[in-house]
């Protein structure tokens, strides 16, 4: 059985943003490439799809990012303040 061929995105990109800027027709790039004219398609679809959210996303990802960490330092300082408490009561029994 033949194994699979596994494209890079940054081939899949060139690809792609060749056929949209002009450059190549679908169908000379997939003669080209030895490639399906589906599986190009569907590339295309990908990246266009995925386009739109390509600015929103670095926004998104900071806020959730900083809630996150937010979050995170308040359990340390929970914890931190726990531990102090199991400290003086250690010493305090001793």
């Amino acid at each position: 059985m033949a194994k699979r061929r596994q494209f890079t995105s940054e081939f899949k990109t060139e690809l792609v943003l060749e056929v949209l800027s002009g450059a190549s027709s679908q169908a000379e790039l997939c003669r080209r490439h030895n490639l399906n004219e589906d599986q190009l398609s569907k590339w295309k679809q990908q990246f266009l799809e995925k386009a739109p959210s390509l600015f929103d996303t670095t926004d998104k990802q900071s806020s959730e990012l900083q809630k996150r960490v937010d979050h995170l330092e308040q359990l340390v300082g929970r914890m931190a303040v726990a531990l102090d408490i199991q400290k003086k009561l250690l010493t305090w029994l001793d």
